[in-house]
């Protein structure tokens, strides 16, 4: 029998007193999870491109405000107690992922288990560079990385031999009682092909039905190519078919597991000037009009 649709709610770049409260009310509201986005550092100058904005521009991040990622959900764990909670995503590749899967068995252990780790490579040379992590092999690092934290997050001890990272047999504890689901970020070929060789899961960043038809597409074929097709795998797009009854029939008709919806354009200039009352009243529409629709 098939699980119902997930719904995850996604509110970013905002004033950073709003985050608990609409953690609790998206939990009230019938939501599966809310998603948490990461950003390190913004840079004075720049030559990289967003891939996620028409004209690649990133300016729409200048004085935005993020909390670090796993301090936040450690924050909202503590005041909800059945929402799940999304990294969309950590940038794995510059961060030590000894210390990733640390902090990743932590929150799993503090929440009983409200984590899945969204991850993928950040799209800033300067992340890197600020890191002190090479640009170069950022792919290889990325598949190792993933390997380190699924290894020492799963308990008992545990060695790598890598191009990257190395060391002996080691143990960490707490660790949970059940695995931390990894979901791959990314559109790219490699991206799919790591998201079905090394994930628990695929989080798609954003584009129209025809390009996320696609990827799905990519998806299944790269799965099916690394034999992982009867594995089971979480699919968690943005889609406008999101936001209807029969729209999300449609994409669960296509596989997908969970969507990713918000209620306001992340990508502009200056700040969130959107009220929290506001905020909330969206978010309970929403769930009134479609969560519990779907998932009566």
């Amino acid at each position: 029998m098939l699980r119902p649709m997930r719904f995850t709610y996604a509110e970013a770049m905002t004033d950073p007193s709003y985050h608990l409260p609409l953690a609790r009310a998206a939990e009230a509201a019938g939501y599966s999870s809310i998603s948490v986005a990461d950003s390190l550092v913004y840079p004075e100058e720049s030559d990289s491109r967003y891939p996620y904005t028409p004209d690649g521009s990133r300016e729409f991040l200048e004085d935005k405000d993020f909390i670090e990622t796993f301090t936040l959900i450690a924050a909202m764990g503590a005041v909800t107690s059945t929402i799940r909670f999304t990294p969309f995503v950590l940038k794995l590749a510059v961060r030590p992922p000894v210390l990733v899967a640390k902090q990743a068995s932590s929150i799993a252990c503090l929440t009983g288990g409200r984590l899945a780790l969204g991850v993928g490579l950040s799209p800033w040379r300067e992340d890197f560079q600020v890191m002190g992590v090479p640009w170069e092999g950022r792919g290889r690092r990325m598949n190792e990385s993933i390997e380190v934290v699924r290894g020492l997050t799963r308990g008992g001890y545990f060695e790598y031999h890598g191009e990257f990272f190395d060391f002996p047999p080691v143990k960490m504890s707490p660790t949970p009682a059940e695995p931390v689901p990894i979901l791959v970020g990314g559109h790219s070929r490699p991206a799919l092909r790591r998201a079905a060789r090394l994930g628990d899961g695929w989080m798609h960043g954003g584009g129209d039905a025809e390009e996320l038809d696609v990827l799905l597409a990519g998806l299944a074929a790269a799965r099916a190519e690394e034999g992982t097709a009867d594995r089971p795998f979480e699919i968690h797009v943005i889609s406008l078919d999101a936001y209807t009854v029969d729209g999300v029939k449609r994409l669960e008709d296509k596989g997908v597991t969970d969507v990713i919806v918000g209620f306001r354009m992340p990508y502009i200039k200056g700040p969130d000037t959107e009220p929290l009352a506001k905020k909330v009243e969206k978010l309970e529409r929403f769930a009134e009009s479609v969560v519990s629709k779907v998932n009566p």
